[in-house]
């Protein structure tokens, strides 16, 4: 079922949100624009966004910026938001380098840079082009000359690095984060799998996670490596999602023993109704709740209909993706094989299929 306009798949997977929720703590108040003009055409833009209309607003957004004399910093972060979603670099570009040139002091300056770098980062897998891994190398050694205590944008120059193909440059970052974060951190996972394959840095990767089942086993997708991995977002509103359940029922039981994880995450919004629908409907894999489709997990993977799965392999790179009740046994197959003859050492907790 379709719930929202669904967001550029490269920013999702890149996790766009940790880039804006950066550069919301640049300034507290950031200031919105200033002449009677650029504030109508300000709220105008606000009023497209509600529609889901994000190619005119964001034109909107770069109008009240111009009738600002270029000087609403809210503004120009909105025309970076908006550009990044649409891949309108330009726009994107033109933001970023405004924001650079508005900061100050050294949190404002960091951050600014680091936004610039992402962004560069984006364009790059975009473009397939290192120059734009370059610049954003630039950007990103630019931040943590203002800031060195910043992690995120020491992960993300481990990113730029590998994706130069300066892996022994790149490793050194990852174990700079690594330091920097406890060591259950989905994250600092993600960095330490890196740093013993820098290779994957320039993968598709899924991105990390962390979720406590209905069981109470904690569930890493880090933890899971070396067996291929099944996201089934669903919920039990979904007629689609009810009608599919026999279909994922089988896989459980035709992979049962095999290197495969199956982990659904359910959007619905009342936990009590959930259990009782996973209870009777003998739903024996890993199950977790994520309270809707503005929940961290459903967020983070860009989810915006289901039945919506996401097939990981082994490496964690994400090989596949479908909307609907798809035949995906084939690709599962060969994946599964494929793990089983890497006899990669397993783990974290047993899970079932």
């Amino acid at each position: 079922m379709r719930r929202r306009t669904a967001i550029t798949r490269l920013g999702r997977i890149l996790g766009i949100l940790t880039l804006l929720l950066a550069s919301a703590m640049a300034q507290a108040n950031p200031e919105g624009p200033t002449s009677e003009k650029a504030r109508k055409t300000f709220d105008e833009a606000s009023r497209y966004l509600e529609q889901h209309m994000i190619g005119s607003a964001l034109d909107d957004f770069k109008k009240a910026n111009q009738q600002d004399g270029g000087h609403c910093v809210l503004c120009e972060k909105k025309m970076l938001k908006y550009g990044i979603q649409l891949g309108d670099w330009k726009i994107a570009e033109s933001a970023a380098s405004e924001l650079v040139s508005a900061a100050h002091d050294a949190k404002s300056i960091a951050i600014a840079h680091y936004d610039f770098g992402m962004l560069l980062m984006y364009e790059g897998l975009g473009k397939n082009k290192d120059q734009f891994f370059a610049r954003a190398h630039d950007e990103l050694t630019k931040a943590l000359t203002a800031v060195a205590n910043f992690p995120d944008a020491t992960f993300a120059d481990g990113q730029a690095l590998a994706h130069l193909k300066q892996d022994d440059a790149a490793k050194a970052q990852f174990q700079k984060f690594v330091a920097m974060r406890p060591a259950d951190d989905p994250d600092c996972q993600r960095a330490q799998r890196y740093i013993s394959r820098p290779e994957l840095a320039r993968a598709r990767m899924a991105p990390p996670f962390a979720v406590t089942a209905t069981d109470g086993r904690r569930i890493s997708l880090d933890d899971l490596k070396g067996r291929v991995v099944l996201l089934d977002f669903w919920a039990t509103w979904c007629g689609p999602c009810r009608e599919a359940l026999p279909h994922l029922r089988d896989i459980a039981r035709k992979f049962q023993g095999q290197p495969l994880v199956i982990l659904s995450i359910s959007l619905d919004t009342d936990p009590e109704k959930w259990r009782d629908f996973v209870a009777k409907n003998g739903m024996t894999w890993a199950q977790y709740y994520d309270g809707g489709f503005d929940g961290p997990i459903a967020k983070l993977f860009g989810v915006d209909a289901i039945p919506h799965t996401f097939t990981i392999d082994a490496d964690g790179v994400l090989q596949d993706e479908k909307i609907g009740d798809a035949s995906i046994e084939g690709k599962l197959k060969k994946l599964v094989a494929h793990a089983g003859e890497l006899q990669a050492p397993q783990t974290g907790a047993e899970l079932k299929p």
